[in-house]
């Protein structure tokens, strides 16, 4: 399986032109004021006019409520958005369904965070929302997300791996790793490949995607060798 690709906190068009140009499946979009990737969803929906056909784009909120949020996606029209803030399970569900857009919700990873937990929470989801689609992975820190801070991977279940989004102190100089490490469905990242904040750098976003594409070959020829070594299926 090839892993997806998703690069967050785009504010130029010419760095929406690299993320496309580079082969990444996803665009973020971030609609946190705070933040210093923060875009309007004007000026959003100005950015997704150079997206091309079969690339999702993300709207990234953090405590935003169901009115703000369908407020956005009635002007940029993002297919999936991605709720990083302190919104319980209930919550998140009641915004997707204002906002009639399926969600990713951000699992915030301490260091005391156990397997379990993300197992149970992913199941939380599940149940609260049919516009459910996976769980994004970060690292906990007092920002919400853009911090370029790492977690444990090796908290993250065998069995839950190929359903997560996995974020947090990715780089161009660990993503071999970690694709090959944890196999995750997809990857994020956003301070990793910036030349300043909110600022794409267009040679360490084709690097990354390069990086990743790595890692899944390094997957593909241990899966090849495991199957050459089992044998001719018998007859």
């Amino acid at each position: 399986m090839r892993t997806r690709i998703k690069i967050c906190g785009l504010t130029r068009v010419e760095d929406v032109l690299a993320v496309v140009a580079a082969g990444a499946d996803a665009i973020g979009f971030v609609f946190y004021p705070k933040s210093p990737r923060y875009v309007t969803p004007e000026q959003a929906a100005e950015l997704m006019r150079a997206v091309p056909p079969f690339i999702t784009c993300t709207g990234l909120f953090v405590n935003a409520s169901p009115e703000e949020v369908a407020a956005t996606c009635a002007i940029a029209p993002i297919s999936l958005i991605q709720l990083h803030g302190d919104e319980s399970v209930a919550e998140s569900a009641a915004i997707a369904a204002a906002a009639g857009r399926q969600f990713m919700r951000v699992f915030r990873v301490k260091p005391d965070t156990r397997p379990s937990d993300l197992l149970e929470y992913e199941q939380q989801c599940r149940a609260a929302s049919p516009l459910f689609t996976s769980l994004l992975l970060d690292t906990y820190v007092d920002a919400y997300g853009g911090a370029g801070k790492g977690f444990d991977w090796s908290l993250v279940p065998k069995d839950l791996a190929p359903r997560v989004v996995l974020s947090g102190g990715l780089s161009v100089h660990n993503a071999t790793d970690a694709v090959v490490g944890v196999r995750p469905y997809a990857v994020d990242i956003s301070s990793g490949v910036e030349a300043s904040k909110g600022i794409k750098d267009a040679r360490k976003i084709a690097d990354f995607v390069a990086a990743v594409r790595a890692g899944d070959a390094i997957i593909e020829s241990e899966t090849h060798h495991e199957r050459s070594s089992e044998g001719p299926v018998p007859r």
